[in-house]
């Protein structure tokens, strides 16, 4: 059987995208350097501020800083925040925006991201996109895998995607309801893999810890993940018997926002890529760890050069680190390309 290409080369007989991603496009506006949450009526000044595109543009940015073909479906709306948004991911990053929609008279969401450590805290305005993700990907062209984020009710495209060989790696929400519907899992069928964070995972699946959730979800889909955000990720592979478990790593958090999209991408990238289960938790990891060092969440992700980056001044010099990511060094792409655009982020020195 012939290898598969690294990310960001494709397979010679390939057509479609690598990647094919759906879901609700936010404009995130992130306030960080926060001490404490605000007392009702109280104003709270903070260190710094960024904004830029997030949600579903989390994913489709560090798919695609990784060199792979990005096809996003999603809804703009008519506003500057839309227009903003569609302009950044399509001339700056390269995203494909074919399936994507702009609708009129219809206001893109807006969050607004209090992070504070290693979390943070959303405030979101906006309503339901007129159109639906199953309408968005009637149309949508094979790939080599597609990111697809659960909902209480099943998404008739993921089936078709499936049938057609693309695998599917799905995440999910936190439930506000408190339900935690066991229903959801039965989605699970048409997915390659699930990458819930641990307390996504735990509430869905009745337990009360990160391995004993991941133990039932090894049961119910081939490649099972739970991050567990400063305690690293675990994962099993049931398709090669393997299984894995990687700390994070010690680094300053400045914006947890996105950092779990981060990591979904850069676990596909590497899955797509062939690499061992412990390389590909290792890369995603590390992904998401370089990304919670910068303001937002689609333009804080690292890409190649950012991986490069942290291999040529940290990683290689450290002998710890060297030992872990050693793969590193064969998989860097020789040309990492050149930075990427960060977040607009006040004050400038940050």
């Amino acid at each position: 059987m012939a290898e598969p290409p690294p990310p960001g080369e494709r397979a010679p007989d390939a057509t479609g995208p690598d990647v094919l991603v759906t879901g609700l496009l936010f404009y995130d506006l992130v306030m960080t350097g926060l001490g404490r949450p605000p007392a009702p009526g109280e104003e709270i000044w903070t260190q710094g501020m960024g904004c830029g595109p997030g949600g579903i543009a989390n994913l489709a940015v560090a798919a695609a800083r990784f060199g792979l073909t990005t096809s996003l479906a999603t809804v703009f709306g008519d506003d500057f925040y839309g227009a903003y948004c569609r302009d950044i991911l399509a001339r700056q990053e390269g995203v494909d925006l074919a399936l994507s929609r702009t609708a009129p008279g219809w206001n893109t969401p807006v969050t607004v991201s209090i992070a504070q450590g290693h979390d943070r805290a959303l405030i979101t305005h906006g309503q339901e996109p007129p159109y639906p993700q199953d309408e968005l990907m009637a149309n949508a062209p094979g790939a080599r895998a597609a990111i697809a984020h659960l909902g209480t009710e099943p998404q008739a495209w993921i089936a078709k995607a499936a049938a057609t060989g693309t695998k599917i790696f799905a995440d999910v929400g936190w439930d506000p309801t408190g339900a935690w519907s066991g229903e959801l899992l039965d989605q699970l069928s048409r997915c390659h893999a699930f990458l819930p964070n641990e307390g996504e995972a735990m509430g869905y699946t009745r337990t009360d810890s990160a391995r004993a959730a991941l133990g039932k979800l090894a049961d119910i889909v081939p490649v099972a993940v739970v991050t567990r955000g400063p305690h690293g990720a675990l994962a099993v592979d049931q398709t090669t018997g393997e299984a894995a478990e990687v700390a994070a790593l010690d680094i300053d958090v400045v914006d947890a926002t996105g950092a779990g999209d981060v990591f979904g991408a850069s676990f596909t990238a590497a899955t797509l890529a062939g690499w061992p289960l412990a390389d590909r938790l290792r890369f995603a990891v590390l992904a998401a760890g370089l990304s919670v060092t910068r303001h937002g969440g689609a333009l804080a992700a690292p890409g190649w050069h950012g991986v490069d980056q942290w291999w040529r001044t940290t990683g290689s010099r450290d002998p710890a680190l060297r030992s872990d990511y050693g793969f590193l060094a064969d998989r860097i792409p020789e040309d990492p390309g050149p930075a990427p655009h960060t977040t607009p982020v006040t004050p400038h020195t940050l």
